[in-house]
């Protein structure tokens, strides 16, 4: 039975502490659209993905208004694009990426995801092409975001790749300088990356994925602080382990409304309901922050001692709540960090209190990386594929997602500010110290080997 409580509190969720689901993302299996020419390669994709998801923005927003939830991202993902286009050029690809940012225009989603490839183990030609050409795929459209998986547990680091991926995120930022760099936000370097996500940049839909089935992610920073603050309003000292309890239970109301929308939406258009992520992913708005939960949980400055401890503790509760209130919870669920998007993580960037050594040991504990962060323009290639070595090894030891989405903003210094608007938002750029000492680390190139625990087979 529902109690009016709980409906009542959802209302109050939506209304006034930024309930939203914030993607509904279509994942869609291209396998069979490798046509005989590229132009009919090209012609299948687009065609498929029209059949698929031509409706996906409409029905989205019809069962919105039918539930009174927002639904703010509507978008698709696709088989990894080096699959695809095995044996194909640079040029080639450029042209799939071509058609992939057309048809997303022509049926109206916000973005698609699934350039990508795998190559934690090896570079198969294929993904080499794609590799190269993900710079000028990335300036020239405005809808296509990219992927690499460059780690795993099974196969450890694929150093070689990460030597070329530090100077692919460079020339992407810097092709486009107009925009800060924005580009690179559009590129996410990954160990153990999900092959059902709803999130962007990174999402895809794997290899042992339905033909097409939906994914929803739901976000809810503001209803867990909100949730907090209530909590703590009450004169009964809560210790840590109430409060964690307290995120849990509200995790699991927010699972339970993103799980409603998912299948809802999947029953109109006659696919598959794959995942909810219940992810605390945060917006640029006042009061939707992850950032306001670690000082309502009792830090100060957001990266003072006890940061990485309260993100923890965080992303564990919010992972419970979700798996208990869904069979379907997966994808990245837990708590996110990107900085440009969360205003209070940008602010504690600006003040100094918030450095990317700190930020480095909190991603060990979240759920994704070092994610939407923005460094120097100056800081060089080798110094970037350093970074994601250091963030992908936390993967790769943990058997955990992490990932990298960087952003050398061009002709910008660390303490400067930069401003990508709307979801992405902005942040002062961070300091990368030591720039320019690990050459000879990256250079060694090969394959860290992974770990001993991996074999379990």
């Amino acid at each position: 039975m529902l109690r009016s409580d709980y409906i009542l509190g959802t209302v109050d969720m939506i209304q006034k502490e930024n309930l939203d689901v914030r993607a509904v993302t279509m994942g869609i299996d291209l396998h069979d659209c490798r046509g005989g020419s590229l132009e009919q390669t090209c012609t299948n994709i687009k065609a498929k993905i029209s059949r698929y998801a031509g409706a996906l923005v409409e029905t989205c927003e019809a069962v919105s208004r039918q539930y009174g939830v927002p639904v703010v991202n509507k978008r698709v993902a696709v088989t990894p694009v080096s699959a695809i286009g095995a044996g194909y050029s640079i040029e080639d690809f450029l042209q799939i990426a071509a058609a992939l940012d057309e048809v997303a225009e022509e049926i109206g989603i916000d973005f698609i995801g699934g350039f990508s490839a795998n190559v934690e183990n090896g570079m198969s030609a294929g993904s080499r092409e794609l590799i190269a050409a993900i710079p000028e795929a990335l300036s020239a459209t405005t809808k296509v975001c990219a992927s690499v998986n460059a780690a795993s547990f099974k196969y450890g680091i694929n150093m070689d790749a990460l030597a070329i991926l530090g100077r692919t995120v460079k020339e992407t930022a810097e092709r486009s300088a107009d925009a800060g760099g924005f580009g690179a936000a559009k590129l996410v370097i990954f160990a153990n990356q999900p092959e059902a996500n709803p999130f962007m940049a990174g999402a895809i839909h794997g290899y042992g994925q339905h033909e097409a089935a939906i994914n929803v992610g739901v976000s809810g920073p503001g209803v867990i602080a909100r949730a907090l603050e209530r909590r703590l309003g009450r004169k009964d000292n809560p210790g840590l382990h109430d409060l964690a309890d307290e995120i849990k239970q509200t995790a699991f109301r927010v699972t339970r409304c993103g799980e409603l929308i998912g299948r809802r939406v999947a029953e109109i258009l006659g696919v598959r309901f794959g995942v909810v992520d219940v992810s605390l992913a945060p917006t640029p708005r006042v009061g939707d922050s992850v950032g306001e939960i670690l000082k309502i949980l009792g830090v100060d400055e957001i990266g003072a001692p006890g940061s990485t401890a309260i993100v923890a503790m965080l992303n564990d509760a919010v992972k419970k709540g979700g798996t208990f209130a869904s069979g379907s919870a997966g994808g990245l669920s837990g708590a996110f960090i990107p900085v440009c998007e969360d205003a209070e993580l940008a602010d504690a960037v600006a003040r100094g209190s918030l450095s990317l050594e700190k930020l480095e040991a909190m991603t060990s504990v979240c759920s994704v990386g070092l994610d939407m962060i923005a460094v120097p323009g100056s800081v060089d290639a080798a110094t970037i594929s350093a970074i994601m070595a250091d963030e992908l090894a936390i993967g790769v030891i943990n058997n955990k997602t992490t990932a990298v989405r960087i952003i050398p903003v061009p002709g910008k210094e660390a303490g400067q500010m930069v401003a990508f608007g709307g979801l992405f938002g902005e942040s002062a750029i961070l300091e990368v110290r030591n720039t320019g000492r690990s050459g000879r680390f990256v250079g060694f190139g090969g394959r860290i080997p992974a770990p001993i625990n991996s074999l379990k087979n």
